[in-house]
């Protein structure tokens, strides 16, 4: 099953001295340590155009969504 989930945030979130994902491109989500920590994907994000949706693939690749 697939969802999907609009995110508008382009940047993480400092909480205390870790980075708290909040584009959702993230690949740092695991068994061990579920926390959606930043690895540094969101600035794939920063090139999206205000008005348009885009989807990413497993391999971090984009494109537009009509």
């Amino acid at each position: 099953m697939s969802r999907k989930v609009e995110l508008k945030a382009i940047t993480p979130l400092k909480v205390g001295e870790k980075w708290i994902c909040r584009c959702g491109l993230s690949k740092k989500w695991n068994e061990e340590d579920p926390q959606p920590f930043c690895d540094g994907s969101h600035t794939k994000a920063k090139s999206e155009e205000d008005g348009k949706v885009y989807e990413y693939d497993s391999e971090g690749s984009r494109k537009e969504v009509s």
